[in-house]
């Protein structure tokens, strides 16, 4: 068997029953004091980073028999001095007697973050911290163990507490966050974070100096020099006038070359339709029409043209609603198709409402041209042409129209309408002659069933 380690009962009736360790605190305290990896010092250093060696006393010889007694109250000694602060708590601020030896300096610590200070006239301690004393008994206060020299306030803080005085000292000056108090670990994690970078302005928008403010006379002619001047507004009224007047004009040339076209056909088909059925009905028999009242209707196989006719030239009434307009008033009245001897004349648009008669100028000799009514029909080939004759020249619509190559009386038709394309400067004339009369009984020309 091993003996048994000295200082210690060897039996259960001695003072320490469980071993070494078994006092209150003794265990953790060993475990405190053992190296640890992240804070092994050099040879000849110490363990603990805020160690000052000029502030330890120095110790006195100690006879080898009492090595193995003191290391053992060393551990107890560390944790029996709060006891004795708790104990005592109205006696004032009193240094614990059983300090593990490993110092905390304060005026070191603070030589290292503030930098060196004078003294002051007195230094006022630190209040102890109360708590709650355990319940079990006490172990024997060791020996007590001389307090480090307190640290003069620097001058200028007359007889202010060190307390007061520290309180008042940033969390942070530029050389970092101050130390966070407590234990090893939490100086630990302090001294890491000291090396991260603060948030805040980036360097540039610290060294961006402010804008000097204004004075009222500097404000004021800064604001006369932001409005516009009187020729700047006026040029952009005539700007918006022109933008205006410019989406104005480019609506109403697309009602006029756009929708009167809708429009115009809407109204002519409309107007067929309700000729062909009175024609079916029977409702109506020949004789003389009113002005705008259509009465036959027109076929330009070439062209695709079906086209109401309807008595008159009146713009509104007649052409403006895609119809072709018959020359049968006043000095311009001509013949009808049913007429032995004359010559038939119409007018209608070239352009826009309808245009029925935009590419009546692509006609060609012996084009036909059917004029349908309710008991015949009536068809004529293309004679001849005249591309541009003035609007007063009637003669192009008499009996024996002038210019027409016909000679002697006859059975004609004479189509009229502007020229050149949009415009009515001139007037477009095409002459044809009949060919065949067709009654309605006996079905369509063989013009309309190709």
């Amino acid at each position: 068997m091993t003996a048994g380690r000295p200082g210690h009962a060897a039996g259960p009736e001695g003072p320490d029953a469980h071993g070494a360790y078994g006092t209150d605190g003794a265990f953790v305290a060993a475990v405190e004091g053992l190296a640890d990896p992240l804070n092994d010092p050099l040879p000849g250093g110490h363990t603990s980073p805020w160690f000052r060696s000029d502030t330890v006393p120095a110790a006195e010889p100690e006879a080898p028999h009492a090595v193995q007694s003191a290391a053992q109250s060393s551990y107890e000694a560390g944790y029996a001095a709060p006891r004795e602060l708790h104990q005592a708590p109205s006696q004032g601020p009193q240094q614990p007697q059983g300090t593990p030896n490993e110092w905390y300096d304060p005026a070191g610590y603070q030589r290292d973050w503030y930098g060196p200070q004078e003294p002051s006239a007195r230094m006022a301690p630190a209040d102890p911290v109360p708590s709650v004393a355990p319940a079990e008994e006490p172990a024997p206060a060791p020996a007590p163990v001389p307090a480090p020299a307190p640290v003069p306030d620097p001058p200028g803080l007359h007889a202010e507490p060190r307390t007061e005085v520290l309180a008042r000292i940033p969390a942070e000056t530029e050389l970092g966050p101050a130390p966070a108090p407590g234990g090893r670990a939490e100086r630990r994690r302090a001294a890491k974070g000291r090396g991260r970078r603060r948030p805040g302005a980036s360097p540039q928008q610290k060294a961006a100096p402010a804008a000097a403010p204004m004075s009222r006379v500097e404000a004021r002619r800064a604001a006369r020099a932001a409005k516009d001047s009187p020729a700047v507004i006026a040029s952009r009224a005539v700007g918006e006038v022109f933008i205006s007047l410019g989406v104005l004009m480019l609506l109403f040339v697309t009602y006029q070359l756009w929708w009167t076209n809708v429009r115009a056909d809407q109204i002519a088909g409309k107007e067929t339709n309700r000729i062909q059925d009175e024609w079916a009905n029977g409702d109506r028999r020949p004789g003389v029409f009113a002005p705008g009242e259509g009465f036959a209707i027109m076929h330009i196989p070439k062209l695709d043209v079906v086209a109401p006719i309807a008595e008159g030239i009146d713009k509104e009434k007649v052409l403006d609603r895609g119809m072709i307009g018959h020359y049968g008033e006043g000095k311009l009245k001509t013949a009808m198709p049913s007429d032995k001897q004359g010559n038939f004349s119409v007018a209608g648009h070239r352009n826009t409402h309808g245009e029925p008669f935009r590419y009546i100028n692509k006609l060609n000799p012996g084009d036909p041209i059917v004029v349908e009514t309710r008991d015949a029909y009536y068809t004529y080939e293309m004679a001849g042409i005249l591309p541009q004759t003035s609007p007063s020249n009637i003669s192009v619509i008499e009996p024996i129209p002038v210019g027409s190559g016909f000679t002697k009386p006859g059975r004609y038709l004479t189509l009229t309408t502007c020229t050149p394309e949009f415009t009515s400067t001139y007037r477009l004339i095409v002459w044809g002659k009949m060919v065949d009369e067709r009654p309605r009984s006996e079905g369509k020309p063989d013009a309309l069933v190709g």
